[in-house]
């Protein structure tokens, strides 16, 4: 067997409407069951997603307060009133920014912005820079991507005579803050018919309704702050990504063909995958260790030398956060194992004073990775006795809704269904962590603590063409609920298995199914090769791709899991040394097997916590618990006898065939009856004679070994056809007729010759034939009853 990393659940797809799908838009069953999947059972719902070329941006002005907004904007534009932006210090933040300033410099307003200091002041708008705002002479404030949580800083702004407008996208609380305006896809009683916008969308549907038409130029902005932000890429967010991403590949903007040169990216060839792991990165580096100022200069200037100073900058912040990423994850780790193991912990909580409070959103999200627990990360600051944290979720928690049941100890959070941000008293932090597990363990069940991977079908090795790979291309781009398809693959046989690269770290195969065969890449995934067995049958799941090579397309997949569910046979004989497999293998799950008591002793000097067992009965070996175990047959056995008592009844994950023997028997002569015949004949004629004396002219005589005249003549005695006396060998006279088999040696050796010949010197299939018709035999049994 071969346990998957995570729980396999393959979505279900109503067959009727895949096939009504399949007839009616004429796509292929595996495009059409991608749809349903993703709720697009509407033949014309499924089209428009496909095939979105002439899909319009909604009304900007469904927005409740809309038009007020754009009133009141105009006015300050008309009036030359100083207008601040007021941001957010992520790359979905710097998009909303640089989306409002371009629209309001174009329409040749007093307009600067303002992201405030992720160290300093925190998430969201504060009174302190609101009181600045009016001290310069601000008489509106825009708040993108922040601010519906704002209720102390609006009650500010209204006393200080400045209007706030507030654009965000994030979950209202109970209470909305008392501002001019409020632009929420999510605001109770709005007419906007999608509600799932990023801040950077909600500042390009205010563009829009400011300027009369969509703005095309700033899609691209949109379209970074859509990826980045992780929304669901439906509906508008997949139009603005779809639009904004045919903008980046022949972008006019300097700052980002800047950013693009260092990044190692061409534009021209850019996806969402590129956006999301190497654009946002790099633009949300700039305000998790500093301020967020750089990115949005860098957005905004004409000026390619500019351009090129601010990306170089940004760019060793990103190396610098990569870095100090590793060093904090690497102490939330420790922590985590040594103060609050998992087994004891199902809601993770972890903090300490000096982490960087810019990337500890990215360690939880690592913590989550590793130990699959909804996860908080905090950097303490102990002069103020406040910690900031980020919190990161798994599926089956809510974030969001349990979080605000701890509003009292939360003067200050923000998030969603599953991230969060929030400041806290240190004193608080046992308090919550208390509440939190006691939320966590109500919740999740034990399975739900085990990683899911969602899976959109199952195919076959013969399904897999071509055509149907590029039409189902035309589902991305590639996001939340449109993931990137994948597939599974169900017990396809393995043509070739093999690991890759410089380290051998990845994993390279070959599925087969009726003579048609499919190429397989795992990266990172090499070290699964020691642990399948060429002849089984492997379950894979992954994401099927076109590999082009001299001009030759070819379907592929990139592995990400497998599994396999049946036992497996790893043949070893013949190998000068088992010793080496013992790294693979796990300790808690092996058990070594031998029957001799020399070898038990040498595994146990030389491999640590070894679980060996020497057998010397039959009893012995049907004691020896073995279900799911990984047992390593060291020597050959006695008998079969032993080997089925040692199987028999027993559900074995793995058996590694060594069966080591110093001498084999096998290529020895086994007489047949013309030999004895031959050798009777010799003894009645010659007898009494000297067996040591002439045994070797005998043996030269016939070809045989001296060892077979030794062997027959102990056949003789044992069956009293002889007498043996100081070396002479003589007939008994009055013989009774006996069979060959009546002999305990001829018995042994006949039997000897069986076990090596069925065990050692078989096929690996006949090998395998023979283990399996004992496992087997318990299975139908076990079936019967």
């Amino acid at each position: 067997m071969l346990q998957s990393k995570t729980r396999w659940i393959v979505r279900s797809s109503k067959k009727e409407k895949v096939t009504q799908l399949v007839e009616e838009i004429n796509v292929t069953p595996l495009v059409a069951s991608l749809l349903v999947n993703r709720g697009l059972e509407n033949p014309e719902e499924a089209r428009a997603f496909l095939f979105s070329e002439k899909q319009e941006f909604h009304d900007p002005f469904l927005f409740l307060d809309m038009d007020k907004a754009v009133n009141r904007i105009k006015q300050a534009i008309e009036a030359n009133e100083a207008i601040m932006i007021f941001g957010d210090y992520d790359a979905d933040g710097v998009t909303s920014t640089t989306i409002m300033m371009k629209t309001l410099q174009k329409l040749g307003a007093n307009v600067q912005f303002y992201i405030p200091n992720r160290f300093t002041e925190g998430y969201g708008p504060n009174e302190g820079a609101f009181r600045y705002a009016h001290e310069i002479g601000i008489g509106l404030i825009i708040t993108v991507d922040t601010g519906i949580a704002a209720l102390n800083e609006a009650r500010v702004a209204k006393e200080l005579g400045m209007d706030l407008i507030i654009t965000d996208h994030h979950e209202p609380g109970p209470e909305l803050p008392d501002a001019f305006a409020i632009i929420h896809p999510k605001r109770e009683g709005s007419t906007y018919p999608f509600q799932e916008l990023c801040g950077a969308g909600v500042a390009f549907k205010m563009a829009h309704a400011l300027l009369g038409e969509v703005p095309q130029q700033l899609l691209q902005f949109a379209a970074i702050g859509t990826i980045a932000d992780l929304v669901p890429l439906k509906d508008e967010n997949r139009l603005i990504t779809q639009r904004g991403l045919n903008i980046i590949r022949n972008t006019d903007s300097v700052g980002l063909k800047a950013l693009f040169k260092l990044a190692s990216v061409e534009p021209d060839s850019t996806n969402e995958e590129t956006i999301g792991f190497s654009i946002a990165p790099r633009i949300n580096a700039a305000g998790r260790l500093d301020s967020a100022d750089p990115a949005v200069y860098l957005m905004l200037t004409d000026d390619p030398y500019e351009a090129e100073t601010l990306a170089e900058d940004i760019e060793q912040l990103n190396k610098d956060r990569k870095e100090l990423v590793n060093s904090i994850t690497e102490e939330a780790v420790q922590m985590v194992e040594q103060q609050y193991p998992i087994e004891e912990n199902s809601f993770l909580i972890v903090g300490k004073e000096g982490w960087n409070a810019g990337v500890i959103g990215i360690v939880a999200s690592r913590l989550v990775e590793k130990y699959y627990r909804p996860t908080i990360c905090l950097s303490y600051d102990q002069e103020k006795g406040l910690a900031k944290g980020s919190a990161r979720s798994i599926a089956g928690f809510d974030l969001f809704k349990n979080l605000s049941t701890c509003r009292d100890i939360l003067p200050h959070f923000g998030g969603h269904t599953s991230a969060a941000g929030m400041t806290l008293n240190i004193s608080d932090v046992d308090e919550l962590r208390r509440r939190m597990n006691q939320l966590a363990n109500e919740q999740l069940t034990e399975e739900d603590l085990i990683p899911i991977t969602y899976i959109d079908t199952e195919v076959s090795v013969h399904d897999i063409q071509l055509n149907s790979i590029e039409e189902m291309n035309k589902l991305a781009p590639y996001g939340m609920e449109n993931p990137k398809p994948k597939v599974l693959i169900k017990e396809a046989n393995i043509g070739s298995i093999r690991k890759i690269g410089s380290e051998q770290n990845h994993l390279k195969l070959t599925l087969e199914h009726e003579g048609i065969s499919l190429d397989g890449v795992g990266f990172g995934l090499g070290e699964v090769c020691d642990h399948i067995s060429p002849a089984s049958k492997l379950s894979v799941i992954g994401e099927l791709s076109i590999n082009e090579w001299n001009n030759r397309k070819k379907p592929q997949i990139f592995l990400q899991d497998l599994s396999v569910s049946s036992w497996q046979l790893f043949d070893y004989r013949g190998a000068k040394k088992i010793l080496g497999i013992a790294d693979t293998l796990p300790p808690e799950k092996t058990k070594w097997i031998v029957f001799r008591q020399e070898y038990a002793l040498r595994l146990q000097k030389s491999i640590d916590d070894a679980d060996v067992f020497c057998i010397s009965s039959n009893s012995e070996a049907e004691e020896i618990q073995l279900d799911q175990c990984h047992v390593v047959l060291v020597d050959l056995p006695p008998s079969k006898e032993i080997l089925n008592r040692l199987l028999s009844g027993k559900k074995v994950a793995r058996i590694y065939a060594h069966l080591f023997k110093a001498e084999s028997d096998f290529f020895s002569t086994i007489p047949t009856r013309e030999h004895f015949k031959w050798f009777y004949a010799l003894i009645a004629k010659k007898g009494p004679f000297d067996l040591k004396r002439n045994s070797d002219a005998i043996a030269k005589h016939k070809g045989w070994t001296i060892e077979t005249i030794d062997f027959m003549s102990k056949v003789f005695f044992e069956l009293d056809f002889v007498t043996m006396e100081n070396g002479l060998i003589s007939l008994n006279k009055g013989l009774v007729k006996r069979d060959l088999a009546d002999s305990r040696s001829y018995q042994q050796k006949l039997a000897q010759y069986e076990l090596e010949k069925d065990l050692l010197y078989s096929s690996f299939q006949q090998l395998k034939d023979w283990f399996d018709q004992l496992i087997h035999e318990t299975v139908k049994f076990e079936e019967a009853l």
